[in-house]
C-alpha cells in the first residue's frame, strides 16, 4: 500500500485537493478496499479526481482528444503510418458531427540512435534530416486530407520543456535513479530487452547473432551508467488499473495482451543513454552527459499538445491513443507507469491496430514491396485510399494490402453503387426539372395495405425504409466500438438496397404526363435523394471529398449536414422535409471514376506459406 499511497498523494498535489481531503480520501479507500489510486486517476469517480482543475473551468464531456502515434522519421512514411493517421482523423471528424469539440494531434518523433545513425548515411545534419523527412509525412497527410489540429515535432522548443519538466517530476518524486544497465539493446526498436525477450539467430553471412523476439531486429549487448525507472514497482498498480477498466485498451485482443505482459514481473527500465553514445536527443536536466531515452521523450508528445505543464488538463482527460500493435507496451504499460508516477492521470483509451501484409507478405525493404501511399492515393485519389484502408482494415487483424482488391472496391462500391445511384436520380432524362421533387404519402402510405387504389410501395421498399432509419443508430454503434469496416459494410448494403428499389420501380418507363404516374415518379426520386442524403451525410468522416460532392450536389449547405440532420424521410412520419421543391445543386462531373486495372494491379497475391 505504501506505493499506492505515495502515487495517490502526488495525484492529489496535481489535482491541487488538500490534506485534510486526502487524509478523509485515504481512509475511505481503506474502508472500501477496492479501489486502486490507478482507477482513480483515469476516470471520473465520486472523489472527482478526473475533474479538472480550477484554471481549465470548460466541461470536459464535451471535449474530445485523439492522438497519432508521432512517426518515426528514419524513413519515409508507408502504408501503415496513413492506416494509423486515417482511423484518427476518421474518428475526429466523427466526434466533430456530434458536436464535440475535438483536438487531432500527429507528427513526428525526431530524436533517437536510429536517427543519428540515419543523417550520417545520408550525409546530413540531424535537423535537416529530420526536416526533409518530416515534410514528406506532412505532405501526404495534407494530401489524404488529414483534418490535424496540431502537428508536433520532437525537437521544438515547447516539447522540450514539457519533457525536462516531466523528466523532473520523475526524479523530484524518487522514480528515477543513477544505475547501472546491463543487457540487450534493439537500435532499430529503440528497445531494452530482457534475456528472454531474445533468440539465437544468424545473420545473412551466417554469422550468429541475437535477435529480437518480437521484431527480428538484431540486438547487441550494451553496458553503461544511465538513469532506471521503478518500472518493477508499478506492476500492482497496472494490473488493477487494467483489471478494472476493461476498455482502457481496445480491441479486447489487445488489452489481453497487455495483461499477459503483467503475469510476469517487470524489470526496471533505462531511460538515458551516455552522451558520448548518443548526442541526438534532450540531454537530462543537470546532468548534461545523459540523453533522456527517445521512447520517454516521445511519449511525452502527447502531453505538450494538451499544453503540458499548464493548462492542459481540458483535453488531457479526453485523450485517446490511436497506435500500432507494435509499440502496444510503450503505450499500454511504460506510458501508463510514466504517467502514475508523475501524477497525472491516465488516458481515456489506447486503440491498437493490426499490419498491412502487402499480397501476403509482410512489408519491408528487403522485399521491395514497401507501399507508397502517396503514390497510391495519387493514383486511386485520396478518398479511394482512405475508403478502401477503412472499408478492408480489421483492428485486431492483420489486413492484406494488393491493388487489385483496391480496384475492385472501389469501382463497386464508390464508381458503380454510389455514383451510380446519384447519377440515376439527377439525371436530366429522370429529373428535368433538376429538384429534390415533392413526396406523396398516398402512394407511400406508412402502413402496406393490399389493394389501396393509389398505393405503389411494395414489401421490399418498407424493408428500405426501415434498414435506412436505423442506418444512422448501426453506423454510430460501429463507430463507438472502432469497427468503421461494419459502419461501411452496413451502409453499402442500404446503397444497394436502394439502387434495388430504383430499379425495381424504374421511374424512367413511367408517363411525366399522367397525374398518378408522376405522383409516384416523384416519390421514388424523394425516397432516392433522402437515402443519398443520409449516405453522404455518414460518409463525411470517411470520404471528405466525396461526400461533400454528393451533398452539394443534392443542395444540402453545411450547417445541415450534422448528426442531428440525420432524420429520414421526415414526409414519410408526416413531418415537414426542408430540402423538398428546392433546386438541385450544380452538376460537377461523376461522384468517383472507375479505375482501370493496370498490369501491375491485375497479379494476383501468392498465397503464403504458413511460418512455423
Amino acid at each position: 500500500m505504501s506505493l499506492y499511497r505515495h502515487c495517490l498523494m502526488k495525484s492529489m498535489n496535481y489535482m491541487k485537493v488538500s490534506r485534510s481531503d486526502f487524509s478523509r480520501l485515504l481512509h475511505r479507500m481503506s474502508a472500501l478496499r477496492c479501489r486502486s489510486f490507478s482507477s482513480l486517476i483515469s476516470s471520473r469517480t465520486s472523489f472527482d479526481l478526473g475533474r479538472s482543475p480550477a484554471r481549465d473551468s470548460s466541461p470536459n464531456k464535451d471535449y474530445y482528444y485523439i492522438t497519432t502515434p508521432i512517426f518515426y522519421v528514419n524513413a519515409a512514411p508507408h502504408i501503415g503510418h496513413l492506416y494509423s493517421a486515417v482511423i484518427a482523423d476518421c474518428l475526429h471528424r466523427y466526434k466533430q458531427m456530434r458536436g464535440f469539440t475535438s483536438k487531432f494531434s500527429t507528427g513526428t518523433d525526431e530524436h533517437g540512435l536510429k536517427i543519428q545513425q540515419a543523417a550520417d548515411a545520408a550525409g546530413k545534419d540531424p535537423l535537416s534530416f529530420c526536416t526533409e523527412v518530416s515534410e514528406k509525412f506532412k505532405s501526404l497527410f495534407q494530401s489524404s486530407q488529414i483534418s490535424y489540429t496540431d502537428y508536433i515535432r520532437t525537437t521544438g522548443e515547447q516539447h522540450r520543456r514539457a519533457v525536462e519538466h516531466f523528466w523532473t517530476v520523475l526524479y523530484d518524486k524518487g522514480f528515477i535513479y543513477k544505475g547501472a544497465y546491463e543487457g540487450w539493446y534493439s537500435t532499430p526498436d529503440e528497445s531494452f530487452l530482457t534475456e528472454s525477450q531474445v533468440a539465437d539467430s544468424k545473420d545473412k553471412n551466417g554469422k550468429p547473432i541475437k535477435v529480437s523476439l518480437e521484431s527480428g531486429h538484431q540486438v547487441e549487448w550494451m553496458k553503461e551508467e544511465n538513469y532506471m525507472f521503478r518500472l518493477s514497482e508499478f506492476r500492482p498498480a497496472l494490473l488493477q488499473w487494467l483489471r478494472e477498466n476493461p476498455r482502457a485498451v481496445r480491441p479486447t485482443k489487445f488489452y489481453n495482451i497487455a495483461l499477459q505482459w503483467l503475469q510476469e514481473d517487470l524489470p526496471d527500465l533505462s531511460v538515458s543513454r551516455q552522451r558520448d553514445r548518443l548526442q541526438w536527443g534532450i540531454p537530462v536536466p543537470g546532468d548534461p552527459g545523459q540523453t533522456i531515452y527517445v521512447w520517454l521523450d516521445a511519449l511525452v508528445n502527447y502531453l505538450t499538445v494538451a499544453g503540458y505543464p499548464e493548462g492542459h488538463s481540458q483535453w488531457w482527460l479526453a485523450a485517446r491513443h490511436v497506435v500500432g500493435k507494435d509499440i502496444l507496451k510503450f503505450h499500454a504499460i511504460y506510458w501508463p507507469a510514466f504517467l502514475m508516477a508523475a501524477g497525472v492521470p491516465l488516458p481515456q483509451a489506447i486503440y491498437v491496430h493490426s499490419h498491412w501484409t502487402v499480397s501476403g507478405q509482410k512489408m519491408s525493404k528487403s522485399l521491395g514491396n514497401v507501399v507508397d501511399p502517396l503514390e497510391r492515393s495519387q493514383q486511386y485519389t485520396a478518398d479511394g485510399l482512405r475508403y478502401f484502408l477503412l472499408r478492408q482494415g480489421v483492428l485486431d487483424t492483420d489486413c492484406d494490402y494488393y491493388d487489385d482488391k483496391v480496384i475492385k472496391l472501389l469501382n463497386s462500391e464508390l464508381a458503380d453503387t454510389l455514383g451510380g445511384l446519384l447519377n440515376r436520380c439527377t439525371a436530366p432524362s429522370i429529373n428535368p426539372e433538376q429538384i429534390y421533387p415533392s413526396f406523396c404519402g398516398l402512394c407511400f402510405p406508412t402502413e402496406y395495405v393490399r389493394g389501396s387504389p393509389e398505393r405503389r410501395a411494395v414489401p421490399e421498399d418498407y424493408r428500405l425504409v426501415e434498414s435506412v432509419s436505423r442506418l444512422s443508430a448501426e453506423v454510430e454503434h460501429h463507430f463507438e466500438n472502432l469497427q468503421i469496416y461494419k459502419a461501411l459494410e452496413t451502409v453499402s448494403h442500404c446503397v444497394r438496397q436502394t439502387n434495388g428499389f430504383f430499379q425495381r420501380h424504374a421511374p424512367w418507363k413511367l408517363d411525366r404526363n399522367n397525374p398518378q404516374d408522376r405522383r409516384w415518379l416523384d416519390t421514388v426520386l424523394h425516397v432516392a435523394l433522402e437515402c443519398l442524403r443520409v449516405y453522404g451525410t455518414l460518409l463525411q468522416p470517411v470520404v471528405p471529398m466525396t461526400a461533400d460532392m454528393l451533398l452539394s450536389r443534392l443542395s444540402v449547405e453545411p450547417s445541415r449536414r450534422g448528426w442531428e440532420d440525420l432524420n429520414f424521410l421526415t414526409r414519410y412520419q408526416g413531418e415537414n422535409c426542408p430540402f423538398e421543391g428546392r433546386t438541385l445543386g450544380p452538376d460537377t462531373g461523376i461522384l468517383f471514376s472507375r479505375l482501370d486495372r493496370t498490369e501491375k494491379a491485375e497479379c494476383k497475391p501468392k498465397k503464403s506459406k504458413k511460418v512455423k
